[in-house]
């Protein structure tokens, strides 16, 4: 079993709440997060330490200058999370050291990344029709647990 059961990657964060919760459900989990520069906040900033309480000392952040160093430091597979993918994150079975990737709060992720060839699959939380997108945090929280789920909740009680 490798060290963390899962990776979660924002690429290019933007909004300084999201991330908060992403801390404190990766410390929950232990799934290492990884973020992707450029940041849209500072790590210290005050929105981001009260939505992450205490827990960044229980949590695994990463910050990486740039989305391949990102790819390169995920050991599995990355699965990208787009409004347009057809497959639904519950049709996979995850596996240990696999990474969900999730992109910015304004605009989801580049087509770049996308097309990435470190890139699995596209996975999509199914919603109901008319809706953009659900929140960075929730969506991240949504797939990290069915994921660890799927696992065992391995190093859960």
């Amino acid at each position: 079993m490798p060290e963390h059961p899962l990776h979660v990657i924002f690429d290019n964060p933007v909004i300084p709440p999201n991330t908060g919760n992403a801390i404190r459900m990766c410390a929950g989990t232990g799934a290492h997060l990884h973020l992707v520069e450029p940041l849209g906040f500072e790590l210290t900033e005050k929105h981001l330490r009260r939505a992450g309480l205490d827990y960044h000392d229980l949590a695994d952040v990463t910050v990486h200058a740039t989305f391949d160093e990102a790819m390169a430091a995920v050991p599995g597979r990355v699965f990208a999370f787009t409004t347009t993918a057809n497959t639904r994150f519950t049709d996979i079975a995850f596996e240990p050291g696999d990474a969900l990737l999730f992109g910015t709060e304004p605009t989801g992720l580049p087509q770049e990344h996308v097309e990435h060839s470190r890139i699995t699959s596209e996975l999509r939380i199914p919603m109901l029709p008319g809706r953009r997108s659900m929140n960075l945090s929730n969506s991240a929280a949504v797939a990290t647990y069915e994921a660890w789920r799927q696992l065992g909740f391995v190093g859960g009680v």
